[in-house]
């Protein structure tokens, strides 16, 4: 049987994964991350609505980042400012690509508690646009 930490480090080795296979195919790759206070946004931080939704983050092929095993560091434009930014891959807490209509969502939290996440949630948080939706009983 596996451990908690066995299921976090094999969930953050996916999402890395997911990311990289994402930006290899398209040339950019979205993540959302969910508000904690060890994800640093340079100065900027987390607007209020962030806060509660979290934010969107859009990664390209161009861009000087590094995925190390604790998460990624980047240096992001927002607006006309650029932020140093240092994001923990436990709150990743989804990857996806507009282009693939593909998106991996984790939900799961380390002490074992998964994160109940409403449709219209999802939607607030992506965009309506952004989300993508799958019917995984319909056959072919």
């Amino acid at each position: 049987m596996q451990s908690r930490a066995d299921y976090k480090e094999g969930l953050n080795k996916l999402k890395e994964l997911v990311f990289y296979k994402i930006l290899e195919l398209v040339g950019r790759v979205f993540i959302i991350v969910r508000y904690h206070e060890d994800v640093r946004i340079g100065r900027r931080g987390f607007l209020p609505e962030e806060r509660e939704k979290g934010i969107v983050l859009v990664f390209n092929k161009n861009m000087n980042f590094t995925w190390h095993d604790w998460g990624i560091e980047a240096r992001l434009v927002f607006g006309s400012s650029t932020e140093h930014c240092l994001i923990p891959v436990e709150h990743i807490i989804g990857v996806y690509s507009p282009e693939l209509n593909t998106q991996f969502l984790s939900l799961y939290e380390e002490e074992g508690k998964r994160i109940e996440v409403k449709e219209e949630e999802k939607e607030k948080v992506m965009g309506e646009d952004k989300v993508i939706k799958v019917d995984f009983k319909k056959k072919s």
